[in-house]
């Protein structure tokens, strides 16, 4: 079998195809890059809703987003309870309150969550070995995984030390963990019962929430209930399945505020500077070798004929270079994770998005580069 003409003029110098290579890689690792934080971005913000132990969730109308909810009077989820289909509904509040580091007295916002110390309606890493300590007055459960600004908490804790913080300038203590993780909207998250959340927030009328929790009996329609308790409340509240709280959340992120449009705008750039990269290598080697370009238009081949061995190139440098962008991007993901708290994960959707971008780059970087051949004369190569 005959190597293809594409194959043998990429390998022909391997100086230029190491070079080709690494700028397909780069522009792979960006574009993995942005649209992994953008996929981070949103499964932070959501980390709450994906972990809420219910069937369907009432909020109010005019929420946005989780970490920005408008109150409600809890009598409203309450009378929920009376359908036969909801074996539970129990009302969680929510809100910003000013965290003192303990070690060097800096003030940070830290995201607040109260919840009825029943049984756990949250399911996260810690909270069920943890959960019994709730009730306990004046404290807290703190996020592992929230950002060393708040202090050395997880550390200090695992040691037995006593961490006694001021929350909203009342005393509270830490007494357990769990892992929740921070978010673009939150830099740190902690747990406590409803009673210690209202002497956090002594302003704040005892009878509002943010968000009820309903959970249905074995068996019911979820879609069936929705609509019947949707009719028994107001407009002003709506009732969500956990697919659709989760993206009403994501959709603000995406639609609502610049971030979205950021990031994306970070992988049109990592698409532009691959397409020059491969751009230029193309073109240098369709100038070098356009005498035998010529001869073999002189010969004739057709310009498609040409066009066809430019793809060939294109489609080579393409999985040349997603390989190992592919292979950095992964440990790069593990990395972020790790050290910066974000759920940074390699899915399928996203590998075929990147490599279709890469291919899409350098097919389009190779039909420009032939423009040259396309307008050469042979008669005046010769």
């Amino acid at each position: 079998m005959r190597l293809p003409l594409a194959f043998l003029q990429l390998f022909h110098e391997k100086v230029r195809l190491t070079i080709a290579i690494v700028g397909v890689a780069f522009a792979s690792i960006l574009m993995f890059m942005q649209s992994g934080f953008e996929e981070a971005l949103y499964d932070s913000t959501a980390v709450i809703q994906q972990g809420l132990r219910g069937d369907l969730m009432l909020v109010s109308a005019k929420t946005e987003t989780i970490t920005s909810t408008r109150s409600f009077s809890r009598r409203r989820l309450y009378q929920l309870q009376g359908n036969p289909a909801v074996e539970r509904v129990a009302p969680i509040q929510m809100s910003a309150a000013n965290w003192k580091n303990p070690w060097d007295g800096t003030s940070r916002l830290m995201f607040v969550i109260g919840c009825e110390p029943r049984e756990p309606l949250l399911n996260l890493p810690g909270l069920a070995e943890n959960w019994s300590r709730l009730p306990a007055p004046d404290t807290v459960l703190y996020d592992r995984a929230s950002r060393d600004e708040f202090g050395p908490v997880p550390v200090a804790f695992e040691k037995g030390e006593p961490i006694s913080v001021e929350i909203n300038r009342r005393k509270v203590a830490v007494n357990g963990l769990f892992t929740m993780g921070a978010s673009f909207a939150a830099n740190g998250n902690i747990l406590t019962s409803d009673q210690n959340f209202y002497r956090m927030f002594p302003d704040r009328p005892f009878g509002n929430i943010d968000l009820g929790v309903i959970r249905l009996k074995p068996g019911a329609d979820v879609a069936a209930v929705k609509r019947q308790l949707q009719s028994l409340v107001s407009d002003e509240l709506i009732v969500l399945t956990r697919g659709e709280i989760i993206d009403l959340e994501k959709n603000y992120w995406a639609k609502s505020s610049a971030i979205g449009f950021i990031f994306r705008m970070g992988v049109a750039i990592g698409f532009l500077v691959g397409m020059v990269i491969v751009y230029q290598i193309l073109y240098t080697d369709v100038s070098r070798h356009l005498p035998e370009y010529a001869t073999l238009k002189a010969m004739g081949y057709t310009d498609g004929y040409f066009l066809k061995v430019v793809f060939q190139q294109s489609l080579i440098l393409s999985f040349l270079g997603f390989l190992p962008g592919l292979a950095v991007s992964w440990w790069l993901f593990g990395l972020t994770s790790k050290y910066a708290f974000l759920p940074m994960e390699m899915r399928a959707g996203g590998m075929a998005l990147v490599f279709g971008l890469t291919v899409l780059m350098c097919t389009v970087s190779g039909f420009i580069a032939m423009r040259k051949l396309r307008e050469a004369d042979p008669a005046d190569v010769f």
